[in-house]
């Protein structure tokens, strides 16, 4: 069976076995993974986290389940624990590039060796954004990378990834943690991830204001930026900006002079 029909058959049934009509929420472990694959004999993914990460970032729910939303909300997949999850019903929210926003070009500062190793393009992302220093440019304070995919733990979320995490300090003294999602290709950027992102650093930073930042590949290879802040439960953007990283010479003094208007 193709990839992406064993991971449609194990999500529905996942969704089969707990949905009742009328709910807006409900719970499920990732054994159950392993027991409906042995049950329908599907073959497992290598990895049994990349069928949750394939729908909460990466590709639609399938049709059996999404019928079952209601008008304006559609189903998200949460962290619910240690090896628990949770299907619920949110509002409709949608993080994509505007395409009404000035483009501010910076001076390429990734090192070629870089460019060229890659191994993808969330590691790609990363690495432009952290050559570039365009969380200082974003944020207008001095941020420092502290660490790549921290893995840990949160509190009734259990374990999860926050693909680099920033610190920072502003001119008048107050420091911040930066959580940075970044995604490329055809991966989304997700409320979900988000909303793990900013209670991962209350509880690990408590003392340090959260600035939980997104950047997104865009075509001809833009970099959307947001920075993303909650809202009762809802996460919302708070600042979004587009940058291109060109060599020099491609900055012309009609550039500057917009730039300056900014």
């Amino acid at each position: 069976m193709p990839k992406q029909n064993r991971y449609d058959s194990l999500i529905v049934e996942i969704f089969k076995r707990h949905y009742r009509p009328g709910s807006n929420k409900f719970s499920f472990e990732r054994s159950e993974i392993e027991e409906i694959a042995k049950k329908h004999e599907i073959k497992l993914p290598k990895n049994l986290g990349d069928l949750i990460y394939s729908y909460r970032y990466r590709k639609p729910l399938p049709d059996e389940i999404t019928r079952t939303s209601k008008k304006g909300l559609e189903w998200i997949i949460e962290p619910a624990g240690r090896s628990q999850y949770e299907f619920r019903l949110a509002r409709i929210n949608r993080i994509i590039p505007r395409d009404d926003l000035l483009l501010a070009k910076i001076p390429d500062a990734t090192p070629k060796i870089i460019s060229a190793n890659a191994m993808n393009d969330e590691q790609a992302l990363l690495a432009k954004v952290r050559y570039n220093r365009l969380v200082d440019i974003f944020l207008g304070i001095t941020a420092y990378s502290l660490q790549n995919h921290l893995r840990t733990t949160v509190r009734e979320m259990g374990q999860i990834e926050i693909d680099e995490v920033y610190v920072g300090v502003n001119k008048h003294g107050a420091q911040f943690v930066i959580p940075v999602q970044a995604k490329g290709g055809k991966d989304r950027l997700a409320i979900v991830q988000t909303k793990q992102d900013i209670a991962c650093c209350k509880e690990k930073f408590p003392l340090l204001i959260c600035r939980a930042i997104s950047a997104q590949f865009m075509p001809d290879g833009k970099i959307a930026m947001f920075e993303l802040c909650l809202d009762g439960n809802e996460v919302k953007v708070k600042e979004e900006k587009h940058y291109k990283l060109v060599s020099a010479a491609e900055i012309t003094p009609d550039d500057l002079r917009g730039f300056s208007l900014g």
